[in-house]
């Protein structure tokens, strides 16, 4: 009984992974570069730039010119 529960586990989670995965179409694939589909704006960079710099205490947290926290430049 073990074994068959296991196999039924095994094929639905076999058949939830295979379905998940389509094809895009060439016709579709010109969407895929619309501003619609970015995941995030620019206020939201620049409010996680904001956290960034406030996480690593130093102004030069984006890889600028300036010098960290320490006063080396």
């Amino acid at each position: 009984m073990k074994n068959i529960s296991r196999i039924l586990f095994a094929a639905l989670v076999a058949s939830v992974v295979m379905s998940s995965c389509t094809t895009v179409k060439s016709y579709q694939k010109m969407y895929l570069n619309d501003s619609d589909m970015k995941l995030a704006g620019r206020k939201v960079a620049k409010v996680e730039t904001y956290f960034q710099f406030y996480r690593e205490g130093a102004a030069g947290a984006n890889g600028g010119k300036t010098g960290g926290g320490c006063g080396c430049n």
